[in-house]
Order: C-alpha cells, then structure tokens, then sequence
C-alpha cells in the first residue's frame, strides 16, 4: 500500500487529496459490489449473444469495396438485434459519431409534414443544429418537418399533462434523451422511460419512440428497447464500443426503421446490403465483449467523483448516493475557472497528450465556448477518461469515462488536485472533510 501511496505522490497527488480520497472509497464497497453484479450479467448477456450467433475467426477479417456479403458486419449486426431483444441493427463504421447516428435516425424516419416531439426538454447542443432550433443547412426544418418540446417539471418529474396535450396528427417520432447533456437533470432510468413510452403509446400507438441512448449502455441490466423503445441509438467511441471501436454508431430497433435508416445511410435499393467493414470488425467486436466491463469501471469513477466533490460542498447531479442510470457526471463549480482547472487536471491524468493544457473554443455545433480533455488512444472517445463543459452558466463541468476504474480514480484525484494547486478548494477543507468522514 504505501508503494501505491508513493506512486500517487509521485504523480503529483498531495498527501491530503490522496487520503482523501481512500476516505471516500472506503464507504462505496458496497456500492461498488452491485456494479460488479451488474457487469457480470451484462458480460453474460454478450457473450451468449455471439455464442448464439456463432461468431466465428472468419468473422473478423471484413471486406472493401463495396462489403457485399460481409459476413462479419452481418453478423456483428445480429449480435446486437440480440443484445438489444430488437427485431434488427445498424452497427457501422460509416456513422461517424452519436450524433450522425440521431440523425440519421431521425431523418430517415420522418417525412415532410412530420413532426418531431421532444418530452424531455431540451435536446443535446448538436442536435440543437440537426432539428432546425439553430437553423442550418440540411436541417430537419429546411425539409418541412417541424418541432415540438416539452421541457421537464421544476423537480426533474415528466409534464405528463402537456405532453398529452402536444401529441397531435402530425407527431410522427418522439426523441428521449436518456442522459442529461448539458444540463444538470436527472439522468433516466429505464424505467421511466419505459413509463414515458407507455403514456405516449396510450395517446398514439403508431408513433415512433426514439432513444437515444449515449453514456446509458450496460449501466442497467436492461435497455430502453426492452421498455417499448422502437429504437435505440449510440456512439460506438462511447460505452458500446469498450475503448477499441475507432469509430462507428448503432441503430437498434424495429426492422423497418433500421431498414429505413440504412438506406439513408448508403442509399435507395442498397440499404444494408452494400458498406465494407476495411479491417475493423475485431475491434468493434472486442470492444463490445468488453464494454460491460469498461462501463462498470467508468460508472464507478463517476460514483467516486460525486462524492469527492459533493462532501466539499459543490453541487452534483446525480449526487453521492442516488441510482446510476448513464456514466456521466455532473459537477457546478458556478465559475469558468473552476471548469477549466478541473479539465486540466483531467488532461493531466491522460495516458496521451498529458503535456498539453485543454483550452476553451469554438467548437461546431455549439453555441458558446467548450472546454474539452481527453487525451485518448481513440480520438474523442468518452468512454476513455474525459472530461468537458460549456463556458457558460452555471459553469457545470461533465466527467465520464475510465477505461479502467484505477485510471478513473486517478482522473478524479488529479482533477481535485489541479483545483487545489489553483486556490480554488483550499487544502484545510480537504483535511476537515477527510476528519468529519473518519
């Protein structure tokens, strides 16, 4: 122990923070147990779908050109259908990002005249551009389709009244977002979204509920497709992925909306049929063996993190102690200084690019500055140690990722460290807090 005591000093981690949090962790085992638990069903769960499946050495070799009769994508597809418990799947390298995936989802299921229905409020900054909100070119509104929200009740509960009320003839697709984005809401339980389809569907059977599921994967023994959702949408460089897909989305559902989807994706008459996997197909199928593994290391630094921050008094959403439902975590400093020392202590926990000092810019697709850490082996992949936030209030900072829980922890305490090391948490709270847990 006091070899790994020595390594943390080491690295840069006083003596304060780093008992700190030894602190923390020793009221999280039992927490920490039911991830374990959780992870091994989830482990289960994937490799009797590949058994099921016959994954097979021949599997793994893909295809160029045009990926005719790729048995490996075809395959990689079905071990996903069975995964979900969905009728079929989309899993491409060619969907470049999760929100490629959402819009390809939402563009290839929705006509002019349609209109999309948010019930959980406002959507992820990107899609903000996708949907028309920020008017863009190619967007949902430049092709006649229009957009309904209804943001979520003062204490995070659905407006079951408005929603009802917003539910008309031309509502063709309702999008969830299971995670918070850039907001400090709750994250959604399967559960409630189950419950949220279930009134939905009350209203209007035909519609279709759309979920989309980035940072959610494996945190629950369950999906959103096993609560009615018609589909599920992903990033492969988030949890599906297990750190080694180095691209790539999912679309899981219904078999007319995957078709749909496909051929948006490729084109009319080819679908599915044509997109060659170029050599990656080991990758995504490794990736998604070990995902459940990687999402329960992750979801721990996120517990850990919320409870480091939230005993210094900071607010964090969710808090020490609530069910986990996504592996983010959010934490509101209330100034961009706190943001950015704590991204760079982030940076500074990276395996890659740890030298370099992440600033705030203007990235596409948003609407103010963000900061963004990651010094990742996949370029960034959320699922590896990440952390970033808008330059804007309430100056809330996002963490997530870890491909394993030690590297997770060490993120956290070097991220309260860099806060330290600014004069932004003074020491002597660290020393009481460590004092009033004992």
């Amino acid at each position: 122990m006091n070899d790994t005591k020595n390594m943390y000093l080491a690295m840069g981690i006083s003596k304060e923070v780093y008992e700190y949090g030894n602190v923390i962790l020793d009221n999280l085992k039992e927490r920490f147990a039911v991830i374990d638990a959780n992870a091994e069903y989830n482990q289960l769960k994937v490799l009797k779908a590949m058994q099921d499946n016959q994954v097979s050495e021949a599997c793994l070799l893909g295809t160029t050109g045009y990926g005719y009769n790729d048995l490996g994508r075809d395959t990689l597809e079905a071990v996903y259908a069975k995964v979900f418990h969905t009728e079929d799947a989309l899993v491409r390298p060619q969907i470049t990002c999760g929100t490629h995936a959402l819009a390809l989802a939402l563009m290839s299921n929705l006509r002019p005249g349609d209109e999309l229905l948010s019930p959980v409020g406002k959507p992820y900054d990107t899609l903000e551009e996708v949907i028309g909100i920020r008017p863009t070119k190619g967007s949902l509104s430049e092709y006649g389709i229009s957009y309904k929200q209804v943001d979520l009740l003062p204490d995070g509960a659905f407006d079951y009244e408005n929603i009802r009320k917003s539910i008309n003839e031309k509502t063709k697709l309702v999008t969830i977002q299971r995670s918070k984005g850039y907001q400090t809401r709750p994250t959604l339980s399967v559960a409630r979204i189950g419950e949220l389809i279930s009134f939905i569907k009350g209203i209007k059977p035909d519609v279709i509920c759309m979920v989309d599921n980035c940072y959610g994967e494996f945190v629950e023994t369950i999906e959103p497709s096993d609560v009615g959702a018609d589909m599920v949408v992903g990033s492969l460089i988030k949890n599906p992925g297990g750190g080694l897909a180095p691209i790539g989305g999912y679309i899981a559902g219904k078999k007319e909306c995957v078709d749909n989807a496909a051929y948006r994706l490729t084109s009319p008459g080819l679908g599915k049929e044509v997109g060659a996997s170029l050599g990656i197909l080991t990758s995504f199928y490794q990736g998604f063996f070990l995902a459940p593994t990687v999402t329960a290391g992750a979801l721990k630094g996120s517990i850990f993190a919320a409870n480091i921050y939230e005993k210094l008094g900071f607010a964090v959403v969710p808090n020490g102690v609530e069910s986990r439902h996504d592996i983010i975590q959010a934490v509101t400093f209330g100034t961009p200084e706190g943001v950015i020392a704590f991204c760079e202590g982030i940076q500074a926990a990276a395996p890659v690019d740890s030298q370099f000092t992440p600033e705030p810019w203007d990235m596409p697709g948003y609407d103010a500055k963000v900061i963004m850490a990651a010094g990742a082996f996949v370029s960034g992949s959320s699922i590896e140690l990440s952390a970033d936030g808008p330059i804007k209030p309430p100056y809330a900072v996002y963490f997530q990722g870890g491909l394993t829980w030690q590297h997770a922890k060490f993120g956290i305490l070097k991220s309260l460290q860099s806060l330290v090391d600014k004069g932004l948490v003074p020491i002597s709270d660290i020393i009481a807090a460590t004092e009033l847990l004992r």
